[in-house]
C-alpha cells in the first residue's frame, strides 16, 4: 500500500502525533458536541486554513460526526478548482497522517470511475492542495475510519451527482459513511484582489454580516446549487463545489437539517487589510 506523503505537516499543522494530539485536545477543551444538537450528524462543512486560524472550527465539526459504532468510510470533498476543471481523485494507496495511514476506499473509487471522469492522482504524482490534507489528522484521530476517499470537485452542478453517487454506493454496500466538504469563505483585501468595501472596520463587518452570511444561509438551507451560485457570483466560497457536493451527499443520506457550529475570520487573530472567513456546519436528521 503506497503512501501519499503529507506535505503541509510541520507548517500548516504539527508534524508529530503528540503535538497534533495536544492541539486537538486544546481545540476541543470546553466544547460540548451535544450542545444544541439532538440529531444524528452524518456530514459537515469545514474550513481549511492553517490550524492556527481555522483548526478549532474544523476539529469541532469533525468531533460532532463521531458515532458510537465504528465508521467504515469517510469521503472528503475539496480542492481549489474552477468551473470546467476536471474532477480529481487518488483511487489507490493511502494518505499519511501523524497518527498513521488512512487507506483509500479503492472499491468506491473504482465504482465512481466507471460513472465519472477524473484526473487520476497517485501517491507519487498529485496536486499539492491543503483543503483535504488539513482535515486528515482530525479524521484519523477522532473518527479512525476503515477507509477514506478524497475527491476534488469543481463548482458546477455536475459535481453534485458525485456526492449522491457516493451516498448511494455506501447504502448499497452497507457502509457507515461520513461526508466532509472543505471550503473557506470570502478572501478579502489586497492580497486577494477583492476589496469592494474598501478598508477598515466596515470591510470586516460587510464580510461577516453580509457576504459570508449569504453563502452560510445557503448551506443552512441545504441548497447545493445556491452554494455554487453564491461562490461564483459573490466570491464567498473558495471551494463552493466541495461544500455543495457534501450537501448533496448528505441530502441523499437522509439529512434534513443543518446546524452552524462556529464562525470566525482570520482578522480575529491577525487584524489586517486582508483576511478570510471560516464556517463550520453539521448536517443530519
Amino acid at each position: 500500500m503506497e503512501l501519499r506523503k503529507a506535505v503541509f505537516a510541520g507548517s500548516w499543522y504539527p508534524e508529530r502525533a503528540s503535538a497534533c494530539e495536544a492541539q486537538i485536545e486544546q481545540f476541543l477543551a470546553g466544547d460540548d458536541p451535544a450542545s444544541g444538537a439532538d440529531g444524528q450528524w452524518c456530514a459537515g462543512i469545514v474550513p481549511h486554513a492553517g490550524w492556527y486560524y481555522s483548526g478549532r472550527i474544523a476539529c469541532q465539526v469533525i468531533n460532532r460526526l463521531k458515532r458510537v459504532e465504528a465508521t467504515d468510510l469517510v469521503v472528503v470533498f475539496g480542492m481549489h478548482l474552477r468551473p470546467g476543471d476536471a474532477n480529481h481523485m487518488m483511487p489507490t494507496g493511502a494518505w499519511e497522517t501523524p497518527f498513521g495511514p488512512l487507506p483509500v476506499a479503492e472499491s468506491l473509487a473504482e465504482a465512481l470511475m466507471q460513472r465519472f471522469a477524473f484526473q487520476v492522482e497517485t501517491p507519487r504524482r498529485f496536486m499539492q492542495d491543503n483543503t483535504i490534507e488539513l482535515q486528515l489528522p482530525f479524521v484519523k484521530y477522532l473518527l479512525d475510519p476503515a477507509r477514506i476517499l478524497a475527491i476534488g470537485v469543481p463548482p458546477q452542478t455536475a459535481s453534485l451527482e458525485i456526492g449522491r453517487a457516493v451516498a448511494d454506493w455506501a447504502r448499497t454496500h452497507n457502509q457507515r459513511l461520513i461526508v466532509i466538504g472543505s471550503t473557506d469563505l470570502t478572501h478579502y483585501g489586497p492580497n486577494y484582489g477583492f476589496s469592494p468595501q474598501g478598508k477598515g472596520d466596515q470591510s470586516v463587518a460587510w464580510v461577516r454580516e453580509q457576504n459570508d452570511r449569504r453563502v452560510i444561509e445557503a448551506m443552512l438551507r441545504m441548497a447545493p446549487e445556491a452554494v455554487i451560485e453564491e461562490g461564483l457570483s459573490h466570491q464567498n466560497a473558495c471551494c463552493a463545489g466541495a461544500a455543495a457536493t457534501a450537501i448533496a451527499a448528505a441530502g441523499r443520506m437522509g439529512a434534513t437539517r443543518a446546524n452552524p457550529v462556529a464562525y470566525a475570520t482570520s482578522h480575529d487573530l491577525s487584524p489586517g487589510e486582508s483576511f478570510v472567513g471560516y464556517v463550520g456546519v453539521v448536517m443530519g436528521r
